[in-house]
């Protein structure tokens, strides 16, 4: 180990209640009694060096990769060896400092019906369970944030299942229910019936279930008004796993400043993609966004949720054309005078937080249910 990788860095926002002694009991890396005695780094320290330092103690935990569908298209990569053919890979993917992802079980396709949706989302869960099994010394399924960190601790990338089309759910919460028993931990209301114009009666029920079952809501792609309404409706924080600043880049795609503040409110979270088409084609440009979104969102409200996973051609910006380009957008934000501790929020803490407290939400709403 390095010089630079022994030192303690700041730890992540301190949670109070039982969120803040179950951080203290998962994070062995979090300074603690005695830190103010560790040196700090010198300002002779590259920043690339000192963002390398920084990962190898608080990962990434990147909120989007798309590999599963191309996999599903394309299942004769080998992701255990550098694969020229796909942007995602494990060597890569360690090299990046990536310590957790979640898979999207999204497709790009828009299917014609309801049954058609709930069969393309199941073939998803197959091909991501299936990638679990295949690479079990690589990638390990992670259904709370016990195992967020226990993969971290063990040196696996922690793999959640998710987001599922809320297009799965029709009048019945069934589906919900089932996802999550096969290990998925996100839904994404964008594009659902229930969710279009701001929730219906029957929306709201599945916000209510969403929270008693942990899963987390994930407003990518949701108009503005929905995504409002969502996030003041959960009792849990919701996220948006992929998206840039549209007060930067209108594209669609990209979330409106009111949302941005609507997620500071709910504690939820913002988490940046690296898409040519909606943050620019540079580094410097995605680092634009990423201080848009903590300037509105708040230090706690920002995360990373590149957006990789396809068969090479895709655009990316120069830099960061696949996961091995964190470090460098690491040592970008360093420079311009964030804080380590404000850095280890956006690569790990933050995505720690939201699962902790969206678990902490479930239990109180099943002691409610059963009191």
């Amino acid at each position: 180990m390095s010089r630079w990788q022994q030192i303690s860095l700041l730890p992540p926002r301190r949670e109070t209640g039982a969120n803040a002694m179950a951080d203290l009991q998962d994070d062995p890396h979090s300074a603690g009694v005695g830190a103010e005695d560790v040196p700090a780094p010198t300002a002779a320290a590259g920043a690339l060096e000192r963002a390398a330092a920084l990962l190898a103690v608080h990962p990434v935990a990147d909120g989007c990769n798309t590999l599963v569908w191309t996999l599903r298209q394309s299942p004769y990569h080998d992701i255990d060896t550098p694969d020229s053919g796909v942007d995602t890979d494990i060597p890569r993917l360690r090299s990046g400092g990536v310590g957790a992802q979640f898979w999207t079980l999204l497709t790009p396709r828009e299917a014609a019906s309801c049954d058609q949706v709930v069969s393309d989302t199941l073939e998803q869960i197959d091909v991501a369970l299936a990638l679990m099994r295949r690479y079990p010394d690589g990638l390990c399924l992670a259904l709370s944030a016990d195992d967020l960190v226990d993969a971290r601790n063990r040196g696996r990338i922690a793999s959640f299942l998710g987001p599922v089309p809320g297009r799965t759910l029709t009048d019945s919460l069934g589906a919900l229910r089932a996802f999550h028993a096969l290990g998925v931990r996100l839904l994404a209301p964008a594009g659902a019936s229930w969710a279009e114009e701001g929730l219906t009666a029957f929306g709201h029920e599945v916000v209510r279930e969403a929270n008693r079952l942990a899963m987390l809501l994930d407003l990518t792609g949701c108009p503005p008004v929905a995504a409002c309404q969502l996030a003041g409706a959960s009792k849990a924080p919701v996220i948006v796993s992929n998206t840039g600043a549209a007060a930067l880049n209108p594209h669609p795609g990209n979330v409106a400043d009111e949302v941005l503040l609507a997620l500071r409110a709910a504690n939820g979270l913002a988490m940046v993609t690296f898409d040519t088409e909606r943050t620019g084609d540079s580094l410097h440009a995605v680092a634009d966004h990423v201080e848009h979104v903590r300037a509105l969102a708040g230090p706690e409200g920002v995360g990373l949720g590149a957006g990789f996973g396809a068969e090479q051609g895709s655009p990316r910006p120069t830099g960061l054309t696949d996961p091995s380009g964190y470090p460098r957008l690491i040592a970008e934000l360093l420079e311009r005078g964030w804080s380590e501790t404000d850095l280890t929020l956006l690569t790990w803490g933050n995505a720690q937080r939201v699962l902790r407290d969206a678990e902490f939400t479930a239990r109180a709403a099943q002691h409610r249910k059963t009191s």
